[in-house]
C-alpha cells in the first residue's frame, strides 16, 4: 500500500460508512479545501521557481563560481573545475554530468556555461519547476456537486439501459478432482492409523503375556545358581 493510498484511508476513515452519494461529497469537499488552499501557497510565492526547487537552485549559484569555461560553439561550452567537469549544451539543455539532463534543473556546469553565455539562468529550468504552472495546477475550482433535482443530465444519459456484464459459469471439474484426491488420502491415511494401532495392540499384548513368564524363569534360575 502506498502513501498516498494510507493518507487517503486515514482521511475518510470516518466517512467509509457513509452512503456512496455522502461519501462523494466529502471527498468533494476536502479536495476543494486543497485545491484552494494549495492555490494561496502559489499566488503568495515571490521566486521564479517553486520553494522546493528554488531552495535546491540556489547553491548552486555560488558552487559555479571559478569555474574555467570554454565556448566550443555557439551553444555548447566545456566547463572545467570542481571534481567533475561537465559538457553544456544550453541549447537542448543537456549536461554530460547528467543531472542537467535528468532533473531538468541546471548543474553547476550549466549556471558556468549561462554566465558565460549572457543568458538568463531560469531560462534553462523546465517549466514544470516555475511558480506560473504551479499556479496553473490548482487554478481551476472544485465546485460542489449540488443538489440531484437540479443535475443537468443529457437523454442520452438517462435513457441508456446498462445491463450487468455476462458471467461465465465456473468449472467445477478441478474441483471435483481436488475433492476426490482428498477423500483418497482420507481413506489412506485411515488404514494407515488402523495399521498403527494395531501393530502397537499387538506389540503390548505379547509383552504382557510374556513378561511373568520370564520373570519366573529369572527367578527360578537365580535360586538354582545360588542355592
Amino acid at each position: 500500500m502506498t502513501n498516498m493510498v494510507k493518507s487517503l484511508n486515514s482521511m475518510l476513515v470516518n466517512a467509509r460508512d457513509f452512503p456512496y452519494v455522502a461519501l462523494l461529497d466529502v471527498i468533494q469537499e476536502k479536495m476543494s479545501k486543497w485545491w484552494n488552499d494549495r492555490r494561496i501557497v502559489a499566488m503568495a510565492i515571490t521566486t521564479p521557481l517553486t520553494p522546493s526547487r528554488e531552495s535546491e537552485f540556489r547553491p548552486r549559484f555560488a558552487q559555479s563560481n571559478g569555474r574555467h569555461t570554454l565556448q566550443l560553439n555557439p551553444v555548447t561550452y566545456h566547463v572545467k573545475g570542481g571534481e567533475l567537469e561537465g559538457v553544456v549544451d544550453i541549447f537542448n539543455k543537456t549536461c554530460t554530468c547528467k543531472e542537467f539532463t535528468i532533473d531538468k534543473l541546471p548543474c553547476v556546469h550549466a549556471i558556468a556555461a549561462a554566465h558565460h553565455a549572457q543568458v538568463s539562468v531560469y531560462s534553462l529550468v523546465s517549466p514544470y519547476y516555475t511558480k506560473e504552472y504551479y499556479v496553473l495546477a490548482y487554478g481551476e475550482t472544485i465546485y460542489p456537486v449540488g443538489s440531484q433535482s437540479q443535475w443537468d443530465v443529457p437523454n442520452e444519459v438517462t435513457t441508456r439501459v446498462v445491463l450487468p456484464r455476462e458471467v461465465k459459469e465456473r468449472k467445477r471439474e478441478g474441483r471435483r478432482l481436488q475433492g476426490s484426491h482428498r477423500s483418497a488420502s482420507l481413506e489412506s491415511g485411515k488404514i494407515y492409523g488402523l495399521l498403527f494401532y494395531s501393530i502397537n495392540f499387538m506389540y503390548v499384548s505379547m509383552v504382557c503375556y510374556f513378561t511373568p513368564l520370564i520373570l519366573c524363569s529369572l527367578v527360578w534360575l537365580e535360586m538354582f545358581i545360588y542355592y
